[in-house]
């Protein structure tokens, strides 16, 4: 093996990586919406858990990636420590289909239909079809590019597969090489080998491919590769090691999960492999070919979920005892790392923005509550969670934009369009519950109160705008198209009540100018509440245009009533008998 082999294989090592990265965007891509479906459906059920792990790790190609997406999604505070053991556990099982992908390549044959199944015979014509594919897509958004990406992807990694395996070649007669492979029937020394190349590459399946390739010299017993295949298992954690650096304490655990779940598969793993070579040992001498090393890497896998799924709870318990807890913790919004897996990024990013609406809320039904009953403390924390409603928007919106910036289907696209409209409407709707508090203050300052018939007139506005708040929030929260529609016909009416209220109240000063003094809070009160009524208008007409296509507001609206598909008229009606403010005449 001379410097060009060398030069050779580590060119191979590249394209078998950036085919990887490659084939995990456009599988990502297809996935689109589907993974995000996938992590919703996550219950407290374990073997779901284990289910979505594995899925998700066929999804994008890498254990380590999902480790490092569920560091991100803790460090967020958007999954428990307990949620992601069962998924750690799948993902190491997932992580398998790669290696029996990169085992065909060790397919001997003269059989046509065998010779077929061979990657270095299929595929130059995947690359083929993924070129066609990609170059005669209509646009960016069309569904034929992720899938050419994909194919890409795949084909450039079996190329470097090829690659490395064509540099290995010459070894299987160089007698100093087999020399140096009777050095690594120490265990200890191939899971160290393992582990530490693992590490550099930061990969697994490559690791784990160049194993395959090196097994078709014929140079290599089973004896060497599996206490190899064993480091590599370790070696992986790396990525998730250093993706918590910087990350809040459980996220920090997720980490410590993934080693001492690899740590002890490894130590069960080695300890059946001694037994075995000690009592029956003869099969364990033959040389291993990328068939046999993909079976040994599943077993392993396997065999690690196998005893220790059952023991979730003592993974938990053990990181709880490596990573200690932290005197000071901050509030971490969204995980920057979400941002290389863009649907499950915008799954998130509606998840968070909903956190942002229920603390608009408390701010909402606390600012309101403050004109009847002034309380100092509650003020205090109406101003803490306008501050917090602020910060979401800077971070969601910054995360936006960034992620607007990567490659992305269509529906991603109008979902996070859809998402920084209504995260600005969010915002402004706290804006108008803390102006509202203001207005409380002055009043207490003041010592002004309001009239007992307008309290019950205000009380008809505010419980209206309340509700229509709820369906607004779950409307989004969900993405129900139904419930969206709901919101025009109660935003009318709330705009109907509030004029009425307001009218009634210039009857109440003609009648009695003592009440000029309160009348311009008042009215402010009803302008806050209206234009909170509004906003919750534009988000639900933001979940309508994204499921619909891009028609502007103005029209949406327009149609909505005009064409009244929706039960427009009906709803209007509806609300109308519910809270209806009946003008008074004096």
């Amino acid at each position: 093996m001379d410097i060009f082999s060398i030069f050779t294989l580590m060119g191979g090592l590249a394209f078998f990586l950036y085919g990887m990265i490659v084939m995990s965007s456009g599988l990502e891509k297809i996935a689109g919406g589907k993974m995000e479906k996938l992590l919703e459906q996550l219950t407290s059920n374990p073997f779901k858990g284990f289910l979505v792990g594995i899925a998700m790790t066929v999804a994008v190609q890498s254990s380590s990636a999902v480790t490092v997406m569920l560091v991100g999604f803790v460090n967020s505070g958007i999954m428990k420590l307990a949620q992601t053991v069962s998924i750690i556990i799948g993902s190491n099982v997932g992580t398998t289909v790669t290696s029996w992908i990169l085992s065909l390549s060790g397919i001997q044959s003269t059989n046509f239909f065998l010779r077929l199944l061979k990657p270095e015979s299929f595929s130059p014509i995947l690359a083929l079809i993924g070129v066609i594919l990609y170059m005669t897509s209509s646009s960016k958004y069309s569904r034929r590019k992720p899938v050419g990406t994909f194919l890409i992807g795949f084909a450039i990694l079996m190329f470097g597969m090829g690659l490395m395996s064509s540099s290995m070649a010459p070894l299987a007669n160089d007698p100093r090489f087999t020399k140096v492979l009777t050095l690594f029937t120490n265990p200890f020394l191939g899971l160290f080998v393992g582990l530490v190349i693992t590490m550099i590459i930061q990969s697994s399946a490559a690791s784990v491919g160049m194993l395959q390739a090196l097994s078709l010299t014929g140079s290599i017993s089973y004896v060497v590769a599996i206490p190899i295949i064993a480091g590599q298992h370790i070696g992986t954690c790396i990525t998730a090691v250093l993706s918590s650096i910087g990350v809040n304490t459980n996220a920090k655990r997720v980490a410590a999960v993934h080693v001492t779940f690899n740590v002890i598969g490894a130590v069960i793993f080695l300890t059946v492999f001694e037994l075995w070579l000690h009592f029956v040992g003869k099969p364990l001498q033959d040389a291993a070919n990328p068939f046999g090393i993909a079976v040994v890497h599943t077993i392993f896998s396997v065999l690690a979920a196998f005893c220790l799924f059952p023991f979730r709870k003592t993974l938990e318990k053990i990181s709880y005892m490596v990573v200690k807890d932290s005197a000071e913790e901050k509030e971490v919004i969204i995980d920057e790392r979400l941002l290389n897996t863009p649907s499950i990024a915008i799954s998130q990013c509606y998840k968070t923005t909903g956190v942002m609406a229920k603390l608009t809320r408390e701010n909402l039904v606390m600012s309101v509550r403050m004109l009847k009953q002034y309380n100092p403390k509650i003020s205090e924390i109406v101003n803490k969670n306008e501050a917090r409603i602020d910060k979401y928007q800077d971070v969601l919106e910054g995360f936006l934009q960034k992620l607007s910036a990567k490659d992305l289907t269509e529906e991603d696209s109008n979902k996070i369009s859809q998402l920084i409209l209504s995260i600005s409407d969010f915002e402004k709707i706290a804006d108008h519950s803390t102006h509202i508090l203001q207005i409380a203050d002055t009043m207490h300052r003041k010592e002004w109160t309001f009239p007992q018939e307008t309290v019950e007139e205000l009380k008809k506005v505010v419980n209206a705008v309340k509700e229509v708040f709820d369906i607004t929030v779950k409307a989004f929260v969900y993405n129900n198209i139904s419930m969206a529609h709901e919101i025009e016909p109660f935003e009318q009416v709330i705009d109907d009540i509030s004029y009425n209220a307001k009218k009634n109240h210039i009857s109440r000063v003609k009648k009695d100018r003592s009440h000029i003094k309160r009348g311009f809070a008042y009215a402010e009160v009803l302008n806050d509440l209206e234009r909170i009524s509004d906003h919750c208008s534009n988000i639900s007409t933001n979940l309508i245009q994204s499921a619909s296509g891009s028609i502007p507001r103005h029209v949406l609206k327009n149609r909505l009533k005009e064409e009244d598909v929706t039960g427009f008229s009906q709803d209007l009606e509806k609300f109308k008998k519910d809270y209806a403010v009946e003008l008074i005449k004096y």
